[in-house]
């Protein structure tokens, strides 16, 4: 499996020195090639201006042999001409002299082992042509040995009436590497200089890099200290470069625009409180009155005075009416002080009762209490509580289409070491499952009326006293809420 390959961050200070670095080392490399190709060019030219200086030397010494010969100027009196002038020369110009026929045949050379055989080098045909097709007459040839490079110059020598009657060669000078050598000393120093101005460039790069980036680091230490929630101070221009003084205005142009924006915010953060304020109390006001008006229905159906239980029954009915009665009494009196909903009054009561006495205003068969202890003692507020009871079997009630013939909801509650677990089961129409993300976020609600708050405010007030909600559904097939709540001992 293939990772995605993520570029670091950098800093516009490294940026910035790794530029000037780039920049310093490409032009150092570009100064050495110059020169070394330079030195080069000179070091060819030197040897070039050499030979031919050589080879001048030379021709004038044969020019002069020629013109003070009593010979006739032919191939075959060469041999007789030079037989002892080309060791004079030789030894004058400290070079070796060849001489060949214009069709290339050794003629004389001042190498005493050399005789005109028929075995003796001659000069190849194409080099003769490359004599004879220049402009100046003349061709120097370059070769290779052991490592060390030679020399060898050819050109014509003519008579009197400038006619050409041979072929001179000064054969395999060496060239003396004298600019090789100098090339390598300048190099070395030319490293030693450039090491040196590398690290004085380096350091200034890093100050250079360093200077102008430092406006760019006190603008962002600003931002980072800008809040819309305190007041925020405008910086003055004090930078020295003109995109940053940018910045600045643009900033301090934004700084002005945010004033302006958190006054308006505030505003809107106020009104929008109220809202959800009066919403909040229609909704917790309203969440009883529904289980209140199915008792006094209840009530009125069932009515007998006769029935010899009536005074227990009425004990129970106005006993069950003034439980919703205290409970928006309750929200009433935290609206009024623009307190929490309402402000938790916790005390010592039995959660089985409460819950038990809860279910009875619902007034309904098919709801069921199961409890296996008589007395769960805990440290709660009774009114949240039964809140939280209320609103998860009103929902309940409420997913179970009105046709189905077999309703069934289940409350059960247990108890563990430190906890007591209510759970509130239903055979309704499930939670459809795009929906389940959603299902505890304020205003959210797959109900035709309502404002979606009931299962938020539950949710808080469960979190409040450090429990839990959660919920197993099947679309189609019921819901099981299930709240844990510590049991707070005194």
């Amino acid at each position: 499996m293939s990772k995605s390959f993520k570029i670091p961050l950098i800093s516009l200070r490294f940026r910035i020195f790794l530029s000037m670095v780039i920049l310093i080392i490409a032009t150092s490399l570009l100064l050495i090639t110059i020169s070394i190709f330079q030195y080069k060019n000179v070091a060819k030219e030197y040897n070039q201006r050499q030979i031919e200086s050589m080879e001048d030397y030379v021709n004038k010494h044969i020019t002069y042999v020629l013109s003070t010969s009593p010979y006739p100027l032919t191939n075959d009196n060469l041999k007789l001409i030079f037989k002892d002038k080309i060791h004079e020369i030789s030894d004058i110009q400290n070079t070796e002299i060849q001489i060949y026929s214009l069709d290339g045949t050794l003629i004389k050379s001042s190498k005493e082992s050399f005789s005109v055989e028929e075995h003796s080098p001659k000069v190849s045909k194409f080099i003769v042509r490359l004599v004879n097709a220049s402009i100046e007459k003349r061709f120097v040839e370059v070769n290779t040995i052991n490592g060390i490079k030679y020399r060898s110059s050819y050109s014509l020598i003519k008579n009197k009436k400038f006619k050409p009657i041979a072929i001179l060669k000064l054969p395999d000078i060496p060239d003396d590497g004298y600019y090789e050598k100098e090339l390598n000393n300048f190099l070395i120093h030319l490293a030693q200089v450039y090491l040196l101005m590398n690290a004085i460039a380096f350091g200034l790069a890093y100050i250079l890099s360093s200077f102008i980036t430092k406006p760019i680091y006190d603008f962002a230490e600003k931002l980072r200290e800008t809040s819309l929630n305190q007041k925020n101070e405008k910086i003055p221009f004090s930078a020295k470069i003109k995109e940053i003084n940018m910045l600045l205005i643009a900033y301090n142009r934004m700084i002005e625009e945010l004033e302006r924006n958190a006054v308006v915010l505030a505003q809107n953060e106020r009104d929008l409180a109220w809202r959800e304020m009066a919403k909040q109390v229609a909704h917790e006001i309203k969440n009883p009155l529904t289980p209140m008006r199915l008792t006094i229905q209840s009530f009125q159906r069932k009515f007998n005075p006769e029935d010899p239980n009536i005074r227990p029954k009425l004990n129970d009915f106005a006993e069950s009416l003034i439980q919703q009665i205290d409970t928006m009494s309750s929200v009433a009196s935290a609206f009024s002080d623009f307190a929490s909903m309402p402000a938790q009054q916790n005390e010592m009561l039995n959660v089985v009762e409460v819950i038990e006495l809860t279910l009875d205003i619902f007034n309904e068969d098919y709801i069921v209490f199961e409890c296996s202890e008589q007395e769960i003692i805990s440290k709660i507020d009774r009114t949240q509580l039964i809140r939280i009871i209320t609103n998860l079997v009103k929902n309940a009630t409420q997913s179970i289409p009105d046709d189905q013939e077999t309703k069934m909801i289940l409350v059960t509650v247990k108890k563990t070491t430190d906890q007591v677990i209510i759970a509130i089961k239903d055979n309704g129409t499930g939670i459809n499952p795009i929906h389940i993300e959603n299902i505890f976020e304020p205003k959210f609600t797959t109900k035709n009326s309502g404002m979606g708050l009931g299962l938020g405010i539950i949710k808080n007030i469960i979190e409040n006293y450090n429990g839990t909600i959660t919920f197993e559904t099947k679309f189609g097939r019921g819901t099981i809420f299930t709240v844990t709540l510590p049991i707070i001992n005194t």
